[in-house]
């Protein structure tokens, strides 16, 4: 397996441009056209820029480089969940500097997913489950519904990974109060409110890109609903779950 670098970089400009200093080799034919460039290049799709089959210590390995400014704005709305949703799982984070924005952009991440999450599950379910829902997101959505290669992909990230998954959303967890750890039977038990109420409290939590996406689903052109009306409509569907589902951007 290619081992995955994501490098965040304040000033990708100046961090390229040391980088072809050092590894020049590690580009494409892009390097001829220099640091500058390649930043604009970055800030296409997803808003990162990939080094692949980059021998290191005797394996293979890519790197991407985004923006902090970037990576915040993925992780708090969602625009593309690229780097967001990898974020979502288990990961080694090497160093991090003290950027408080960055930090709690990382935490509102992690409640965004158990928050879209609640809102696919059904009203009970198993630690599992919510895991497999969260890897689930930016693959093809609701693990009931992913068939094939994707649901092998989120099986195969969730089976020999639930400890770290626990790790990773222990604390958000505990403080949900739809959650309750059973801690003599060494699991979690939810019960999660599917009253169109607290389905529009959920609804309203989700990232901005994610409220938006749902309300063009749901909203016919011309009405130019807000988002918060729309949003009260969608609680009150017995297929909220689905709108949420079918409104997430698929990343993977």
């Amino acid at each position: 397996n290619m081992l995955d670098f994501v490098f965040a970089v304040d000033d990708s400009v100046t961090w390229h441009m040391m980088n072809l200093l050092k590894n020049r080799s590690h580009y494409s034919f892009l390097k001829v056209f220099g640091p500058k460039q390649i930043s604009n290049i970055q800030s296409y799709g997803a808003g990162i820029y990939y080094n692949t089959l980059v021998p290191c210590n005797g394996r293979m390995i890519k790197y991407g480089v985004i923006s902090t400014d970037t990576l915040i704005d993925d992780l708090l709305h969602w625009k593309t969940l690229y780097v967001a949703g990898r974020l979502q799982k288990p990961v080694k984070i090497l160093t991090q500097n003290e950027n408080s924005k960055l930090q709690a952009a990382l935490v509102s991440n992690l409640k965004s997913a158990v928050t879209a999450a609640f809102l696919m599950l059904p009203e009970s379910f198993s630690e599992e489950d919510l895991y497999m829902q969260i890897a689930g997101l930016s693959y093809s959505g609701d693990f009931r519904m992913v068939i094939g290669e994707d649901r092998l992909k989120v099986q195969n990230i969730v089976k020999p990974n639930v400890p770290h998954f626990q790790k990773l959303y222990s604390n958000i967890l505990q403080d949900c109060p739809q959650v309750v750890y059973k801690h003599h039977l060494g699991r979690l038990e939810a019960s999660i409110d599917k009253s169109p109420e607290g389905q529009f409290t959920q609804l309203m939590a989700l990232p901005r890109t994610l409220q938006q996406k749902i309300t063009s689903l749901v909203d016919p052109p011309g009405k130019n609903r807000d988002v918060e009306e729309i949003l009260l409509q969608v609680a009150h569907d017995p297929d909220c779950g689905i709108v949420v589902h079918q409104g997430r951007p698929r990343s993977v």
